[in-house]
């Protein structure tokens, strides 16, 4: 009697279990396992077509200009050739470069003067580096609206200087034809970087860091109101995530070392990722970052160097270099000079010398 006591026991507990597992993976989604076998290492530029694909990349890169080394925005195929230098400005840093929908303009941040009196500030231009228009002063990390009328830029927490990527208090909105500019709705997005803005207009993205009662997430906010999702309920965690054109797949840095895909529902109440998986791995004397998807969701771009490179914005990373991947777990380095080269972003196929 006792033994069968014992595995009535043993069956209600194990029913028990089996329903907790179904209610969370209905309310969370089932662990995805890793379907690819990842190579730590860049792979031979052989392995991976990079003449076919259509699209250019900018990137900033530093480097010797007239004499003095600087931070500059370069322009280059996918293959790393045809590298066109947009800025030429031996006194002025241009970084974190990010192209309109379009492809016919760049935001950006500068960084100018010296020391404590250095300011940064947010910029944009034409993508041939023409008619360049300063959006705000003690600003930093912008993106675009989808219809490139509009640009989203962190205000800076205090007005002096610091590299540190999570030194932001608030997000505006800066309207390109009538020159205004409007603070978000929500008041307290406070600590946040790395924004991206949906392709549908009702939601950005950004990591967060020490702010809004969050130690370090990834974030969904309404681009038109005040809620906010911590993408950790499906699985997400890291930083710098950036959304696919048709806005249904995000790309994000899990760790210093890894890179993910999962596919996201923005057309629900609440934002939902699921079928996530790692798409680059590396080794752990190395880092990758700033990851981008390209226009046609076929391909990223992310930066690769030493693990002693600063990844974050104005931070030094000799022998960084820019690398392409495809979904099947081949990367290869398009660049070779280790010139600092990080933050690579997709140019649209409109842009000059398609």
């Amino acid at each position: 009697m006792e033994t069968k006591s014992a595995i009535c026991v043993l069956s209600v507990l194990l029913a028990a279990t089996i329903n907790l597992v179904a209610v969370e993976n209905a309310v969370c989604g089932p662990p995805v396992p890793n379907r690819l076998r990842l190579r730590k290492v860049p792979s031979p530029r052989a392995e991976l077509n990079l003449d076919e694909i259509p699209f250019k990349i900018v990137h900033e890169t530093y480097r010797r200009t007239n004499g003095k080394e600087n931070w500059e925005l370069h322009l280059i195929n996918a293959d790393g050739s045809n590298p066109v230098n947009l800025t030429n400005t031996p006194n002025v840093d241009e970084m974190y470069p990010h192209v309109s929908g379009d492809g016919t303009k760049i935001c950006f941040i500068t960084d100018e003067g010296t020391r404590r009196r250095k300011v940064r500030s947010v910029y944009y231009m034409n993508i041939d580096g023409t008619k360049r228009v300063k959006v705000a002063d003690y600003a930093r990390q912008p993106c675009w609206s989808p219809d490139g009328k509009r640009i989203a830029y962190l205000k800076q927490e205090y007005e002096r200087y610091s590299t540190r990527e999570n030194a932001t208090s608030g997000l505006f909105i800066y309207d390109l034809q009538t020159g205004e500019h409007r603070e978000h709705p929500n008041k307290r997005l406070h600590h946040i970087y790395a924004v991206c803005w949906s392709p549908d207009g009702n939601w950005l993205l950004g990591a967060v860091h020490g702010g809004m009662e969050y130690s370090d997430a990834i974030l969904a906010f309404e681009a038109n109101g005040t809620r906010v999702f911590d993408l950790g309920r499906w699985g997400v965690k890291g930083c710098r995530p950036d959304l696919s054109a048709e806005g249904t797949k995000m790309v994000w840095g899990e760790t210093d070392w890894n890179l993910c895909i999962g596919d996201i529902d923005l057309k629900s109440n609440e934002p939902r990722v699921t079928d996530i998986r790692e798409v680059v791995r590396c080794m752990r004397k190395s880092k990758v970052y700033h990851v981008d998807i390209s226009p046609d969701s076929r391909y990223i771009a992310f930066s690769y160097g030493p693990f002693n490179g600063g990844q974050q914005v104005g931070g030094r990373a000799r022998g960084w270099n820019i690398c392409v991947s495809d979904f099947t777990g081949k990367w290869v380095e398009i660049t070779a000079d280790g010139n600092h080269n990080k933050e690579p972003d997709w140019v649209p196929l409109s842009a000059p010398g398609h």
